[in-house]
């Protein structure tokens, strides 16, 4: 289900990708998502209503300090997501799977998850003998 986290996440990633101080367009966030550009348009009014977007009428939205915060977390969700869905899951499409699932697994269990992907990739490395001194991963670098 697409809902507020994923139009977020869209901005969010979008601003990271371009310019935080651009606008970003309902037909893209649109495109982004698989939606029609008047659902999207009226999701970001929502969020706009909310004060987590800053959106004008055919410019298009930037995320509030607000906005972004939450927005950063998603990020951080999504990126362990997603690598669950590839290394573990093994699916191509893990970063529309990851987008899909951002909104529904909580801080806690995204925690969790991470934590137990960097210690599986430990265990395989040392199995391997390929502990590398001062490479560690962290969760930051998941997705990457």
């Amino acid at each position: 289900m697409i809902g507020a986290p994923q139009y977020l996440l869209t901005l969010y990633i979008a601003e990271r990708e371009g310019d935080e101080e651009t606008p970003i367009s309902p037909g893209y966030v649109a495109d982004a998502l698989d939606r029609s550009p008047p659902a999207a348009t009226e999701r970001l009014q929502n969020l706009d209503a909310k004060g987590l977007v800053e959106y004008e009428p055919y410019e298009g939205a930037t995320l509030t300090a607000e906005g972004r915060d939450a927005a950063a977390d998603l990020y951080d969700t999504y990126r362990t997501l997603s690598r669950f869905c590839r290394d573990v899951l093994g699916l191509d499409d893990h970063e529309d799977e990851a987008m899909q699932l951002v909104g529904n697994v909580s801080r806690t269990v995204a925690e969790r998850l991470a934590a137990t992907l960097l210690r599986d990739e430990a265990d395989h490395d040392e199995a391997d003998g390929s502990t590398e001194t001062g490479s560690q991963s962290s969760p930051d670098t998941l997705a990457e």
